[in-house]
């Protein structure tokens, strides 16, 4: 069963990473980003601290709606292509079950979109280094270019050569050379600064108060909220096409960014009008509110949002950005909470997303 999983998610893996939309993707994503520290540079505000927030918040918008795109498009190029083009009968009409193909594919398209998403990652660490010139007097940080573009061109010509020579496949290839040199490159940055110096590589952890292991404890944030999408994805993919998966992650992923403050926004108002004690409990003001004489549509709208806060994604919880640029430091502790919330959400999509296709025919 363990060796079916893994065949299965190995697969998906390779069909994910193939795919040229994940290296349009990815290079939009990273265009996006290195454009970042240019575009925030008009707050005006001595020092440039807040062109700095910005750019960080910019990152991290970048980052949400890039892997949005990259959990849509993956799972549908994976799943729902094999269902409309029959080739799924190929491997379930063998001694796999249903619910291990699905399971298969979803580990296959996640660890495809962490390697994207990894490569981002990444770029967007090596923007924190560079910062945003606020001012002429603000110098290139030289390193940062030099290492971020040598990468990309590394990882080109390598794959051209393994396409010309050997016709490996040039996107996969493209992609997993990236990801390899890009690290080579972070290391490298954080061995040698601005001044071509060699630093220790503690330093540039500890700069700027520790900016830069915020961002990457925000972008492990960022990627627990796309794997949930991935989720998603995966679950409308045993039913939907590409379309209208892309609209039910795009519908998914507005409505979590904002059923936390719906909720707590009309559960405030309703207890404000029926002057209900402000320190109930939830159950209590729930209680409260439907028992009590408030017009029905009031309470039709104080169900609606509590119902979709407990059934969508709370994704307001895994947006760093506002925490980070307010000074606010995430823990590590703060963040496993918020993997064991992931994992348990994860785990209910993924189990919707085997019912469905359950009963799907594929015949």
């Amino acid at each position: 069963m363990i060796f079916q999983l893994l065949t299965i998610a190995r697969n998906a893996f390779t069909e994910s990473i193939r795919q040229p939309v994940l290296v349009v993707l990815i290079l939009v994503g990273a265009a996006s980003l290195a454009l970042n520290t240019s575009l925030a540079a008009y707050s005006m505000e001595p020092g440039g601290a807040a062109d700095n927030k910005m750019m960080t918040d910019m990152g991290f918008s970048t980052l949400f709606v890039i892997g949005l795109l990259l959990a849509a498009f993956t799972a549908t190029s994976v799943l729902s292509s094999e269902v409309e083009n029959k080739t799924v009968l190929t491997v379930i009409s063998k001694p796999v079950s249903r619910p291990l193909f699905v399971v298969g594919k979803y580990f296959g398209v996640t660890s495809a979109i962490a390697v994207a998403f990894y490569v981002l990652s990444l770029v967007f660490i090596f923007t924190v280094r560079h910062r945003v010139m606020s001012t002429a007097a603000q110098h290139l940080d030289e390193p940062v270019l030099v290492f971020g573009f040598s990468s990309v061109l590394l990882a080109l010509i390598l794959a051209s050569w393994g396409n010309y020579m050997y016709r490996w496949v040039f996107t996969s290839t493209f992609v997993i050379n990236l990801a390899l040199f890009g690290t080579l490159a972070l290391i490298m940055l954080l061995l040698i600064n601005k001044r071509w110096q060699f630093q220790s590589p503690l330093t540039e952890f500890q700069a700027h108060g520790g900016e830069l292991w915020q961002v990457m404890i925000g972008m492990a944030m960022v990627f627990e909220a796309v794997i949930i999408l991935a989720a998603v994805a995966v679950a409308a993919s045993t039913r939907l096409g590409q379309l209208m998966t892309l609209l039910t992650c795009s519908a998914v992923f507005a409505v979590g960014l904002i059923t936390q403050s719906l909720s707590q926004w009309t559960t405030r108002q309703l207890n404000r009008q029926l002057e209900l004690p402000l320190d109930l409990s939830a159950w209590d003001s729930f209680v409260s509110i439907f028992q009590s004489s408030a017009p029905i549509h009031l309470k039709l709208i104080y169900g609606l949002t509590k119902i979709g806060y407990v059934i969508f994604p709370n994704l307001q919880l895994l947006w760093p950005a506002d925490a980070i640029t307010q000074n606010h430091p995430i823990s590590i502790s703060h963040l496993a909470t918020l993997s064991a919330y992931t994992g348990a959400y994860i785990t209910l999509v993924v189990c919707a997303a085997i019912m469905l296709f359950q009963t799907r025919e594929v015949g």
